[in-house]
């Protein structure tokens, strides 16, 4: 029996705390008998590396990379169909883009309702479903498919605020009291943002740099609110502008390659605090 299959199903066992080993084949051979199952291995054995209870070659792996929202190495994606992650972060970037605008002022337009059309059906709808197509690529997927589907939801749901239908603000007696609920909303929103930047640390700068960024607008947005601040609703516009920029650039960079433009994009690694216990 091959050591592929002597080792157990990871993917169907009772989930529990475990150890990830990494080791070259020569070595796990040597401490098979040593083997517990609160460890599980990643083996390399020359062009290959074996994930638990799948082995793969090294060239078809997925490195972290902002274009597919991939914020670390992974097996890659289980079906063979677009990357989604352009369309999501396109859909993000345009309508974080208008509101930013509106935020700071832009023209003398202070009246967000010109982007409730964008954010139902540009950054919410096409979001959404380009998380649902990260869902089906598997574990490469899983970081894009909550990020794109939740903040398709954020827009549809900042939209309905905004909708006389939903009688949202027509809830509230007083307009004091709903800017302090928008204020709750927007940093439910914050907390949500800032661990998934916890979870880029290891991506790229231009990765972590989309989530860092929106991590502050939500958290300007909630105090604007609170504050009733002019000012820092302006400076939380400035952010969502920059992360609306990232969020493109991050989008141009997964749908670019030398085949369809001379300008390409590459990635910079953020770097490795472990490497020195390494």
């Amino acid at each position: 029996m091959s050591d592929i299959e002597q080792r157990p199903d990871l993917e169907n066992q009772n989930p529990h705390d475990q150890k990830l080993v990494v080791e070259d084949k020569a070595t796990s051979l040597n401490n098979h008998s040593n083997d517990t199952p609160d460890v599980t291995k990643v083996v390399t054995d020359g062009e290959y590396v074996q994930f638990g209870n799948e082995r793969y070659l090294r060239s078809e792996l997925v490195d972290a990379f902002g274009g597919t929202l991939n914020p670390g190495l992974s097996p890659p994606p289980k079906h063979n169909i677009a990357n989604p992650a352009p369309l999501g972060l396109s859909a993000f970037a345009l309508t974080t883009f208008v509101l930013s605008l509106v935020n700071c002022g832009a023209r003398g337009v202070t009246i967000p309702n010109i982007v409730v059309g964008l954010a139902f059906f540009y950054g919410g709808l096409a979001q959404l479903v380009a998380g649902m197509f990260a869902v089906a690529e598997g574990a490469s997927g899983n970081f894009g498919a909550v990020a794109l589907s939740s903040y398709g939801g954020f827009w549809g749901s900042w939209a309905a605020l905004y909708v006389p239908s939903f009688g949202i603000q027509d809830a509230f007696e007083l307009e004091e009291e709903f800017r302090n609920a928008v204020g709750l909303y927007l940093v439910a929103w914050f907390i949500f943002t800032f661990f998934l930047t916890l979870l880029t640390l290891k991506s790229t700068l231009a990765f972590f740099s989309i989530f860092f960024l929106l991590s502050i607008t939500f958290l300007l947005l909630a105090i604007a609110e609170f504050k009733n601040s002019t000012s820092v609703k302006t400076a939380a516009g400035v952010f969502g502008l920059l992360t609306a920029f990232l969020a493109w650039y991050n989008a141009y960079a997964g749908l670019a390659n030398k085949q369809n433009s001379y300008i390409t994009v590459k990635a910079i690694r953020l770097p490795d605090l472990q490497a020195k216990n390494k």
